[in-house]
């Protein structure tokens, strides 16, 4: 049947109230003791459908990215949701569907959005991709315009695992790209793949001229560093230095301190073995790789990552924030130069997918799966 225009205009009013509704779910109001002390008071802002990832726009909005394919625009100040449209249609299933966002470091002035997502080819085989698009909110709603993709895993392998594609602009404005080995171990240490590598582009998907291994060929000029196995957390610190984390196979997960030109050893060496129990050399059998700054074993499954530099926590600055899935947790560990410890850690009893940092400098997160909620953690009062 169909329907005039004021119908559609009442079902679009309808569908912004029900979604408003969900994310006006009352909030969660927990305490959450620390293991050093620290006490976190937590408020809930809705619960989403397998939440990946979200940043923070400049008026203090965000965008939500959920995994089977949709974006929101999240208002917490109005406790609302509205869909964006022009998202790219991603292979959902497995570990793949719509993954990071980030701004471009002049997103004020271009209005530039990253994403990164699982897509499939004629084959049915999968890779991770990145692009960048404008965002506009036009009167129909929010929307992504001039979409292009800058970036493919290469070459799409079969499986739906270790896409690992988290985003981070360095403070030089380059594009940084964490590539997983996509469960297939060799790829990491090739050069005529991108899959296990950190890779540094310009913000248009073009290779800076200073990446280390411009030598090595057409791909390997995208290469900053390799050895990786599934990168799920990045961030620069205040000193411009890229730090990320990887789960490592059974246990073995890693803090890397990942400097140019640098190969992390995957899968020639780890700190864990095979999910079959055969054993891997450990790190220090091959110094000729960069061992990690820090491991965890039993595992915490590391999934998030940003340095504190905000206000409300003054002794967490320069504090690296983990969040961790099968640990259900969320990770503080100190980086004082070479030092690097845990020195806390938060049961948050569900399993914890994304860490970002406030514009008020509280720490949000979001859990994981379907129903995961955004968090705001702020010190209890």
């Amino acid at each position: 049947m169909m329907q005039g225009r004021s119908g559609n205009c009442c079902w679009l009013c309808l569908v912004l109230v029900l979604l408003s509704c969900t994310a006006c779910a009352e909030p969660a109001g927990d305490v959450i003791e620390g293991s050093a002390g620290s006490r976190l008071m937590s408020e809930s802002f809705g619960a989403f459908s397998e939440p990946w990832a979200m940043t923070f726009l400049p008026d203090g909005d965000l965008l939500v990215t959920e995994k089977p394919g949709t974006l929101f625009l999240v208002s917490p100040a109005g406790r609302s949701r509205v869909p964006v449209r022009g998202v790219p249609e991603v292979a959902y299933g497995g570990q793949g569907g719509l993954g990071d966002v980030i701004l471009h470091p002049r997103y004020e002035d271009n209005g530039l959005v990253y994403l990164s997502y699982a897509e499939e080819d004629a084959s049915g085989k999968r890779g991770a991709a990145v692009a960048r698009a404008r965002f506009h909110v036009v009167p129909g709603g929010p929307e992504l315009q001039s979409l292009e993709v800058i970036w493919r895993q290469e070459p799409k392998v079969t499986g739906s695992g270790h896409y690992s594609h988290r985003l981070a602009f360095g403070p030089d404005g380059h594009l940084f790209i964490t590539s997983g080995d996509r469960q297939k171990l060799e790829p990491a240490q090739s050069w005529k793949q991108n899959l296990g590598k950190v890779i540094r582009l310009n913000a248009d998907g073009s290779v800076p001229p200073d990446n280390p291994f411009r030598d090595k060929g057409d791909l390997a000029r995208t290469f900053w560093s390799l050895g990786h196995r599934n990168l799920l957390g990045i961030a620069f610190d205040g000193e411009g230095r890229l730090w990320t984390h990887e789960m490592g196979p059974r246990h073995g997960d890693e803090l890397n301190l990942t400097i140019r030109g640098d190969n992390y050893g995957w899968p020639e060496v780890s700190w864990g073995d095979h999910y079959s129990g055969f054993p891997i050399p450990d790190h220090d059998t091959r110094p000729e790789f960069n061992a990690p700054e820090l491991y965890w074993v039993p595992t915490i499954a590391p999934s998030g990552m940003i340095i504190y530099e905000g206000s409300l926590f003054p002794a967490w600055q320069g504090t690296a924030i983990i969040g961790g899935l099968r640990s259900q947790s969320l990770i503080r560990v100190m980086i004082q130069g070479d030092q690097v410890r845990e020195v806390e850690r938060f049961d948050m009893r569900r399993r914890i997918r994304e860490v970002e940092l406030g514009p008020d400098g509280a720490v949000w997160v979001l859990e994981d799966r379907d129903g995961g909620r955004l968090l705001r953690l702020t010190p209890e009062k």
